[in-house]
């Protein structure tokens, strides 16, 4: 019996002084990166910390890879590795030491399971991890990713990594974030300062802890009432950038309204023919650019895609002016009549051709994505491209108009037909020529259009008519008044679209015209001299 009571207090002994689990050092970072493959998700957790906490080199790598679902499981042996897509299933590597492994089929791999929780954990790890990133814009998106995750110790990391920053973006983030923790505080002053700092903010995470401060009973009255005046300043500043990014907008519309408006401005300015047809030119730009995109890379299409554009629907202008419209000058409505019957066969050719069913074109690469200049205002690519893009062939136009001997000729038609035929200007080749450059210019407008909506067979009658009014606006065959007046028209209806909605924007808009052209009939620029006097 005593022998019996001694076995069992030895043995008591040797399991009160082994360690627990709680008790166990961390794994080794490298061994942490390995346990990522069989832990729980609580687990997971403390694996992660391990990492990040490491100061390992790779450590961000590890963490954004299980983030975006890179770090997977090699069936066969168990294995964490890194993977890269290849041609016929991933390309593998070590986690740690980034030495390859092989290459493994897209069936011989498991996906390391992660929920919301350790998406939010990674994200504010990863974000930590990028506060001492070289690039700027790196440690401004790292504080950023803070916002949602911010607590005791990340505030305390920020407070530090303030005194280091150099830069004045990322200074200003970590202000922000730093307000955000202090509207937290234990003294009410501390809170009330957080949110006049917070005042104006568009960040969307200070509005939401804004409205939460202003909304919660067990505030003093001065803070809610502060949190409401911060709120109202912020809605202001937003709703100032939302009218900065309509007018984006409508600058972009403006920009198509100005390379669909130009061909028609020289081409009644110089012949005086009204064409409606017009408006299928810049159909014709806009299947150009479909048909390249099925042979070109989307990449390289559009590069391609402009000359020949330009090509095409040029070629389709000097057939229409040698065939038809040289035998109706001097009769606007036959001439109006024919070219709209143009117009339907055009309509009708393209239906035969691609069907009648619209078509989509892709945006390059180059062209996705946007700038955002703040949370409030980001503005597309395509679009900043699109405005640079005509603004560049209006400056082109201008050149060969100024400075080349058909721009010479041109001028000289415009102004005195008779005159310019009496001193050898072939009047007939002239007229050729110009209408082919505006049919080309609006062929060039097509590739634009094509990348701001879907392609179809009646895709430039929604133009034709705002192309006229632009050009009457503007004033007949002025170039400058044609830009002004396009952007001032592509301005005015997307700004007036929130308020009364897209139809009666275009109503209110042509209103203003017929009212404007009552007291000016030459328009905003009118033609001065020999060619006012035509």
């Amino acid at each position: 019996m005593p022998a019996t009571l001694v076995a069992l207090a030895m043995l008591l002994c040797a399991l009160l002084s082994a360690p627990t689990a709680a008790q166990e050092d961390p794994p080794h970072p490298a061994n942490a990166v390995q346990a990522l493959g069989s832990a729980g998700f609580s687990a997971k957790q403390a694996l992660l910390r391990t990492i990040a906490d490491s100061g390992e080199p790779w450590a961000r790598t590890v963490l954004q890879g299980l983030l975006d679902g890179a770090l997977q499981n090699r069936k066969a042996d168990r294995r964490v590795v890194l993977t890269k897509p290849a041609a016929d299933g991933f390309d593998l590597a070590d986690p740690v030491s980034g030495e390859p492994l092989g290459h493994a089929g897209r069936y011989d791999l498991k996906r390391i399971p992660i929920n919301n929780a350790l998406r939010t954990e990674l994200n504010g790890l990863i974000a930590r991890l990028s506060l001492a990133d070289p690039d700027p814009r790196q440690r401004r998106a790292a504080v950023r990713a803070l916002y949602d995750t911010l607590d005791t110790d990340s505030a305390a990391l920020l407070r530090a990594r303030r005194t280091q920053e150099t830069n004045g973006g990322v200074r200003k983030a970590i202000d922000i974030a730093l307000a955000m923790a202090d509207l937290t505080a234990d003294a009410s002053t501390t809170r009330v300062a957080a949110t006049q700092q917070l005042a104006g903010s568009v960040e969307p995470s200070a509005r939401v802890r804004l409205g939460a401060l202003a909304d919660d009973a067990a505030q003093p009255q001065d803070v809610r009432d502060a949190a409401r005046r911060a709120l109202t300043s912020s809605d202001r500043r937003i709703g100032l950038y939302r009218v900065a990014e309509t007018a984006f907008f409508g600058m972009s519309l403006g920009s198509v309204l100005l390379l669909a408006a130009i061909g028609l401005a020289i081409s009644f300015g110089v012949m005086g023919v009204i064409n409606m047809a017009h408006g299928e030119f810049l159909m014709l730009g806009a299947y150009t650019t479909f048909v390249v995109q099925q042979w070109v890379p989307v990449d390289w299409s559009l590069p391609v895609a402009i000359p020949l554009a330009f090509v095409v629907a040029g070629t389709f202008g000097v057939l229409l002016e040698r065939c038809l419209i040289r035998f109706l000058y001097g009769r606007p409505l036959e001439t109006l009549l024919a070219t709209f019957g143009v117009s339907l066969v055009l309509q009708q050719l393209v239906r035969s051709v691609f069907s009648p069913l619209n078509r989509q074109v892709a945006t390059p690469s180059w062209m996705s994505g946007s700038v955002e200049l703040n949370p409030a205002l980001s503005l597309t690519l395509n679009r900043l491209y699109i405005v640079g893009f005509s603004l560049v062939v209006f400056g082109l136009l201008l050149a060969v108009l100024r400075f080349t001997r058909f721009g010479l000729e041109l001028r000289a038609v415009s102004q005195n037909r008779a005159m310019a035929r009496a001193l050898g200007v072939r009047s007939a080749r002239v007229d050729a020529l110009t209408f082919g450059l505006g049919a080309g210019i609006a062929g060039v407008g097509g590739v634009a259009l094509s990348q701001l909506t879907n392609v179809g067979p009646n895709l430039g009658q929604a133009y034709i008519v705002d192309a006229f009014l632009v050009v009457v606006f503007g004033g007949v065959g002025n170039l400058w008044g044609t830009l002004t007046a396009a952007l001032t028209l592509g301005v005015a209806n997307k700004l007036m679209e929130p308020w009364v909605g897209a139809v009666l924007a275009k109503i209110l808009v042509l209103v203003f015209i017929i009212l404007f052209i009552q007291r000016r009939p030459r328009g905003l620029f009118p033609q001065r001299g020999r060619a006012a006097e035509a």
